[in-house]
């Protein structure tokens, strides 16, 4: 028995850690209840646009030149080049994601770009808008146009300011990687004599007329510009030029105040709900009520640590998700405490019911816990982003529940069932029938 109380003990010891570690992590400053060593790393919570405030924007891409089997490597390379772009500007944790739309029998692809903090969306479309469209077009038969070749910034690996030796004029010098190299060969080799213009943001800014064929994927921008503007160009192409053309079709800007309403709300009607749990646990189990309330707390605790270490982005659904999760894990706890209430109608002494209870209801804590887990990892596999975040939470709030029913309360319990005399009847009997 004393090996089960010392289990419990620490196990308080490690909640109490815990629940320390999400206080001391907090980034705002704290009225001094507790000391706060320098040596912990401040680790704020992750909050996703609609508790943090920024802008959403929508941007629907030209996809009509490319093949339909490189429409989806186009797509993802233009996130990643979207995503460093906003990630130059310090934008927090910005979410970018690519989307496809039905529109009657029409498919559009989208991507959605969202900026936390960042509401003022002027700015959020300059960031966006400063992303060059790099683009190789050819002279067209008669002369008096260029048409477009799938060689484009997508196949660009880098950009180098280099000067001419002779007149000492600015150079901007393009790798292109081992596909693109392949395109700009095939595209001089057969266009030997003829103007290739080179296009940024759909305005030519070099027209070289084509010498020879160029093998190793490097080209050369020369133009009337100054070291500065040639230095600011190799930046921005670094940074990533588009593979494909994009108009944004929607901005909508979540306020800092409506996402600060939306955490207190979503804060307030967590304590409502675990005031609730506490009162009807205390009320009608009694001790293995308080037991439970404890237990929840640690869990509460886990979850609020693992929010911050993952880290899991916190939106209006994750939290619903967590609330939900609350419900789970008293689940769990009523499951045993019911069956430890039928041993102990049975005869059995209390230690003996609460060994026997947390048994047999095992097999129903696993079977519904599973059921559930099962659904929220379909709701996360198939689900939008924001049901993502509702079925994150609540998978890992179902997981951490069975940690916390299974072994905290166990322990818990095991460590203060001892006797059978007419008080300790007293703290376990609420709700057994005579």
């Amino acid at each position: 028995m004393w090996k089960v109380r010392l289990t419990a003990v620490l196990l308080l010891i490690f909640g109490l850690l815990v629940g320390y570690f999400v206080y001391a992590s907090n980034p705002e400053p704290k009225a001094a209840l507790l000391p706060v060593p320098s040596f912990i790393k401040k680790i704020p919570f992750k909050l996703g646009l609609d508790l943090s405030g920024g802008t959403h924007l929508i941007y629907r891409a030209d996809v009509s030149l490319l093949k339909d089997i490189d429409i989806s490597d186009s797509m993802n390379s233009l996130r990643d080049v979207i995503e460093r772009r906003v990630n130059l500007f310090g934008v927090a944790e910005p979410v970018v994601q690519v989307q496809e739309e039905r529109l009657g029998g029409l498919k559009e692809n989208r991507l959605i770009v969202d900026l936390p903090g960042v509401t003022d969306v002027d700015q959020a479309v300059a960031m966006i808008g400063q992303t060059p469209l790099l683009e190789f077009k050819t002279e067209n038969e008669d002369g008096t146009d260029f048409v477009s070749t799938p060689l484009t910034g997508r196949y660009l690996e880098r950009a180098i300011l280099e000067f001419d030796q002779t007149a000492y004029q600015p150079i901007v010098s393009l790798q292109f990687d081992k596909d693109g190299a392949e395109l700009f060969r095939q595209i001089t080799k057969e266009n030997v004599g003829k103007l290739v213009a080179i296009y940024l943001d759909g305005a030519p800014i070099s027209i070289p007329v084509v010498r020879e064929e160029i093998s190793g994927g490097l080209a050369q921008i020369t133009g009337d510009f100054t070291p500065k503007e040639a230095k600011i160009l190799v930046g921005r192409l670094n940074s990533g030029a588009l593979p494909v053309p994009i108009e944004l079709i929607s901005t909508q800007t979540v306020g800092a105040t409506l996402g600060e309403k939306a955490v207190a709300d979503g804060v307030k009607a967590g304590l409502i709900s675990f005031v609730i749990l506490a009162i009807f646990f205390v009320l009608w189990y009694r001790l293995p009520g308080i037991i439970a309330i404890l237990s929840l707390i640690i869990y509460i605790a886990l979850m609020l640590a693992l929010f911050k270490l993952i880290p899991v982005t916190l939106t209006a659904a994750g939290i619903a998700g967590f609330i939900i999760s609350l419900g789970v894990a008293v689940d769990a706890n009523i499951l045993i405490f019911e069956r430890i209430k039928e041993e102990l109608r049975g005869g059995l002494k209390i230690s003996d019911a609460v060994t026997t209870g947390f048994k047999r209801a095992w097999f129903s804590i696993r079977d519904a816990n599973l059921t559930t887990l099962i659904a929220a990892i379909i709701l996360f596999w198939f689900g939008t982003s924001s049901i993502q975040g509702f079925a994150l939470v609540f998978g890992l709030g179902i997981i951490v529940s069975m940690l916390s029913a299974i072994t905290l309360s166990r322990y818990f319990l095991r460590g203060v069932s001892f006797g059978n005399g007419k008080a300790m009847k007293f703290l376990f009997s609420s709700g057994i029938s005579k």
